[in-house]
């Protein structure tokens, strides 16, 4: 037990290091950006008084690390400061789209995982025949189209020739939850498409390397089925790289949705983020990449210790 958790504190350890790094990046990033902030956004025509008196307010006459560790602090206190286009608090605009874009990644992720896995369990069960190859080719072909083709595909099908879903997902406080499903049922179904064909392919994969264990052979040569085998002792002992590939698929459903919500006009933090840019709001651009970051991150290290957990060989090293 004690080895576990040091590898826990470990990994927990490594994220938080990689996340002040992707922080510094972050803030260098936009401290890079061509042109003046202040001048951008009050215009050409703005005198040099209210242009310095504006760089003061935004606190742009202070040295660059000064700034830094004042952003880092905020961000840490849940205080992450106004936005420039409209200024309302950055927390209450980023905890709404934040919270659709969870439901969304939710969404998708209740409909993907166990699709998954279930057809990564039959691909590896009837390994080389007609259906294997089917799926196979299948998946191939959804990882081959970029998100935003697959959700414009089913725009025109279910939107416009179908007429059965929105084409675009816009949500409110006010709809039931059989509502806001409803809602977002096409960009949710591209999601599916694009993560479940990665998590699919993998899972087949692990299944096939544990299938070659001796382990395996051994249960062949006592004459167990196909199905049970793969079912009670391949599967259980392919869970640490079946693990691994869903939480990055996961990780991408939450911090890789920018494109699909652009393309609907989702409101979620992808489609807030894209929306700074345009605007130039520096302080919400910031804000978004590094949750996007730390969720990313956080993810991954609860994938770690899953893996940790299922698989005695990390557990004992040695």
């Amino acid at each position: 037990m004690n080895m576990i958790l040091k590898m826990v504190f470990k990994r927990i350890a490594l994220g938080l290091l990689t996340l002040l790094v992707i922080s510094v990046l972050i803030f260098v990033g936009v401290e890079a950006l061509p042109g003046d902030l202040a001048e951008a956004i009050l215009g050409q025509n703005a005198s040099p008084e209210t242009v310095a008196a504006f760089r003061q307010e935004l606190k742009l006459d202070l040295p660059a690390h000064v700034r830094y560790f004042a952003w880092l602090g905020g961000f840490l206190t849940g205080d992450l400061g106004n936005s420039l286009a409209n200024g309302r608090p950055i927390a209450e605009l980023i905890g709404w789209r934040f919270a659709n874009s969870i439901f969304l990644a939710s969404a998708a992720a209740v409909v993907s995982v166990p699709v998954s896995v279930v057809l990564g369990l039959l691909a590896a069960l009837k390994r080389n025949t007609l259906f294997d190859k089917i799926i196979s080719m299948s998946t191939l072909s959804t990882i081959s189209f970029p998100e935003f083709f697959v959700a414009y595909i089913l725009i025109a099908l279910f939107s416009v020739k179908l007429v059965l879903f929105p084409s675009i997902s816009s949500l409110n406080d006010h709809m039931t939850f059989v509502e806001k499903i409803y809602t977002i049922t096409l960009p949710c179904l591209t999601l599916v498409l694009v993560v479940a064909a990665h998590m699919m392919r993998q899972t087949r994969a692990a299944i096939i390397n544990i299938l070659s264990s001796p382990f395996i052979e051994m249960a062949r040569l006592k004459g167990l089925k196909q199905s049970r085998i793969i079912v009670l002792h391949a599967f259980p002992n392919a869970l640490s790289p079946v693990i691994n590939v869903i939480a990055l698929n996961l990780a991408y459903l939450v911090v890789g949705v920018v494109i699909v919500e652009v393309v609907f006009v989702y409101p979620g933090l992808g489609q807030l983020l894209v929306d700074s840019v345009a605007k130039r709001d520096i302080p919400v651009v910031q804000a978004s990449g590094l949750i996007f970051a730390a969720t990313y991150i956080g993810v991954n290290i609860l994938a770690d210790v899953l893996s940790i957990i299922s698989n005695p060989r990390l557990r004992n090293p040695r």
